[in-house]
């Protein structure tokens, strides 16, 4: 890291915190300032601690939206968070399927395979989602979404090493009915429609909630192969039923279940070759490729266009049950219990290669099981508040994918009819259990002086079961074993397996890990200042690409995180604005990262890494109509030791971790007309350079890299009554963008390219009663 870049860092971050300091003295001339001190910011209410907090008053990083908020800025996806989120990226070789969250540059790196556990947890109502191909959800009919930056070793459910995403549903409030339905359309064929009904069936005591959503569309990225149908496309539908039951007064009792399905085309793929435009059937060795020859050239293809002949789909279900309880056992003790059963399945047919030509395609199929149980007790006094309790959660993936090549990797293809080309499938099952202990308490050292304490011990099983590999015919067919593998005898002998029911050994692996958080917090009239220290941890992890030789099943260790963290936030202006600002410095230890050495991925350990980072939010009333926000990350992240394929990578910045993250928006009420009130919602977020591989720009990977940009959201409203009716574009200025990168150079003699969305327009009409 830089000398200069420090010095840049630290100096915007005491600049700012100068700025709101000198907004606080503002405050107190409060009489002084022309803005009306009427219109103030309700209180938000968050649970970042496991507990009901305003935001305000919570000494950790943590952003919080709305669901309204969330509709206005154009969220509609995990995907689109990272526009109004500061120092977040989302991305994915697969669309907006299996999303890859990263924060404060911590991240699943490139890694790709479905088995891997990511390390920012995603949550729903408190309860852990460990398949990351559910992290793609719709968000819909939600109270708000909590975004917790650092790591999280203390009180959420799997021990976490970048933070954790809480999406959190509306439940009833037990008091009369409610109700709201939207339908719209838009461009590429865009249809949509959601709602929700809510009842109360016993006042204060029993009431359920239904809501649902659905969206489809024709395909956001036109594919000009003849009578191919265009890529990266939306066909999902979910429904979630709530209810809520208070017996009574000391007992609440929340009960989900919900089921949802997406059968979208597959993301388009841009095939980004090497050299001068060349033709693949001319390459009889895929494996070495001539680097003069490219293998396809894009020539005449505009960004937001494809001629693939395979488009497929990103098919994917998920369901679930979830039950919460908590009861008051005294007026100072608390007993809460959160339970869920969650499964689902993909099967992502990707069109790899990107050509008119039938070179590589993938089925990366999975189904995936898991449940989460916590118990917690806590305790609520004058001077202390203490929490306590036990986490037990179970997952299973059971994956097979298939590797259609046109011709097979590194061997002359067995199947008689060799220019059939061949397949390769592999299968396994993974299974991970995780138990930990977790104990917090803050106790008020004297009137405005908050000492924290929190520890987690974590104990972590996985599993690799029933593992195997085998060359096939193009219909699948066994031919040759890779996993377990043939066998060769000291004449030299070949034996094979006979059958592809033939696995390797179950192969098993333990972590564990103490981890926690200390943190001291000063208290204002209307804010608050705090320093902490927090550690976190993500357990080791099996190859989950390995499908050429038993010994690409390898396991890597686990990460760890030491984070230090400054920070402040509070209301000046007698409530009508609010600010947030933190400066964390990391330690970042045996990264989880992704090498493609030749067709396969393997898992490799980082040996670590130094991150350090700025942020700050703030929302402000400009006038009573008029409401700003913005937010702001930097981030200097620096690898201190990485090798992979021999290369020393020691300087290099992390992937998917940008400089600079900002972002700007407004909600204005415009003026009233004919009975109702026309609004403008705006957004505008900037994201600087980003690379997609820890090579950066070496060994050949100059392409793998997405340069700064700006997206615009717009959005205009008419409401009246119970009546909305709403315009809205997304990416307006038609930003062109990748959102993933890959290097199968080395295999094919291409650079994997997914772009990002287009410009998307629409109108919807929506009705609450």
């Amino acid at each position: 890291m830089t000398f200069y870049r420090k010095q840049m860092l630290c100096a915007t971050a005491f600049c700012l915190a100068g700025l709101l300091g000198a907004a606080q003295a503002q405050e107190g001339a409060g009489e002084a300032t022309s803005v009306d001190a009427e219109r103030k910011f309700q209180t938000v209410t968050v649970t970042a601690q496991r507990r009901d907090e305003a935001i305000t008053d919570v000494p950790l990083a943590i952003t919080a939206k709305t669901g309204d908020q969330l509709l206005e800025a154009g969220v509609l996806a995990s995907t689109d968070l990272a526009g109004v989120v500061p120092n977040l990226q989302v991305n994915s070789a697969f669309g907006t399927t299996q999303p890859n969250f990263s924060l404060r540059g911590i991240s699943v790196a490139n890694e790709y395979n479905a088995n891997q556990a990511s390390p920012i947890g995603v949550y729903t109502d408190d309860a852990y989602l460990a398949s990351r191909t559910s992290h793609g959800m719709q968000i819909f009919d939600l109270e708000r979404v909590e975004v917790l930056r650092g790591p999280q070793g203390t009180l959420y459910g799997r021990n976490t090493t970048g933070g954790a995403i809480n999406f959190i549903s509306r439940f009833p409030d037990l008091s009369g009915s409610n109700g709201n339905i939207m339908v719209g359309a838009g461009s590429h064929g865009l249809r949509e429609a959601g709602g929700a009904f809510e009842t109360t069936i016993s006042e204060d005591v029993l009431g359920a909630r239904l809501a649902f959503n659905y969206r489809e569309n024709d395909g956001l990225i036109d594919n000009l192969f003849p009578g191919g149908k265009d890529a990266s496309g939306l066909d999902s539908l979910a429904g979630r039923l709530t209810v809520r039951a208070r017996p009574t007064d000391r007992l609440d009792l929340r009960f989900k279940v919900y089921a949802g399905e997406d059968n979208g085309a597959a993301s388009a793929v841009h095939n980004i070759g090497v050299g001068v435009p060349g033709d693949p059937i001319a390459h009889p060795n895929i494996l070495t490729p001539d680097p003069d020859d490219a293998l396809y050239s894009r020539s005449g293809l505009g960004f937001f266009e494809v001629e693939q002949d395979n488009i497929g789909k990103n098919a994917t279900k998920s369901s679930g049950v979830y039950l919460r309880a908590e009861y008051d056992l005294t007026d100072a003790w608390q007993l809460t219990y959160v339970g869920s059963y969650d499964k689902g399945e993909q099967l992502l047919l990707q069109d790899s290669d990107g050509m008119p030509v039938d070179l590589l395609k993938i089925l990366w199929g999975g189904e995936f099981e898991q449940y989460n149980q916590e118990l917690r007790i806590a305790y609520a006094g004058a001077t202390l508040d203490f929490q306590a309790g036990v986490y037990l959660g179970e997952d299973e993936s059971k994956i097979e994918n298939v590797f259609d090549f046109f011709f097979l990797i590194g061997a002359d293809c067995p199947d008689p009819a060799a220019l059939a080309g061949c397949t390769i499938t592999q299968r396994y099952t993974q299974t991970r259990e995780s138990a930990a202990v977790f104990a917090q308490g803050d106790w008020e050292l004297q009137p405005s002086w908050k000492l924290t304490l929190g520890m987690r011990y974590t104990d972590d099983e996985n599993k690799y079961e029933d593992g195997q590999a085998y060359i096939g015919t193009r219909a699948g067919d066994f031919l040759v074993p890779t996993i377990p593998s043939i066998e060769v005898d000291g004449s030299g002998t070949v034996t094979y397996f006979p059958s592809p029911e033939d696995t390797l050994p179950t192969l098993s692996r333990g972590d564990s890990a103490v981890t926690g958080r200390v943190a001291l917090t000063k208290e204002f009239a209307d804010s608050l200042a705090y320093v902490s220290y927090s550690r976190g941890y993500r357990a080791g992890a099996f190859n989950g690409g390995g499908y050429l030789d038993p010994s690409q099943v390898d396991y890597v260790k686990p990460e760890t995180i030491d984070a230090y963290e400054i920070g402040a936030k509070g209301e000046v202006l007698g409530g009508r604005a609010r600010y947030s600002s933190a400066l964390f410095y990391y330690k970042y230890k045996n990264q989880q990262v992704q090498e493609v050495v030749g067709p396969v991925a393997f898992l490799r350990n980082g040996g670590g890494a130094t991150v350090l980072g700025f942020e700050a939010e703030l929302e402000a009333f400009v006038t009573d109509t008029f409401v700003l926000n913005g937010s702001i990350g930097l981030l200097d992240t620096e690898y201190d030791e990485l090798n992979l394929s021999g290369v020393d990578l020691s300087g290099n910045k992390l992937p998917f971790a940008a400089d600079i993250t900002a972002q700007a928006g407004f909600d204005w009420d415009v003026f009233e007309v004919s009975g109702g009130t026309v609004s403008l919602n705006g957004n505008v977020a900037y994201t600087s350079d980003i690379w997609f591989s820890p090579f950066n720009g070496l060994n050949g990977n100059q392409r793998l890299k997405q340069d700064g940009n700006t997206k615009v959201n717009l959005a205009a409203s008419y409401k009246k009554g119970p009546w909305t009716a709403r315009v809205w574009g997304k990416n307006v200025f038609n930003e062109k963008t990748y959102g993933y990168g890959l290097d199968l150079r080395s295999a094919f003699g291409y650079d994997f390219m997914v772009p990002s969305t287009p410009a998307t327009y629409g109108a919807s009409l929506g009705y609450e009663f």
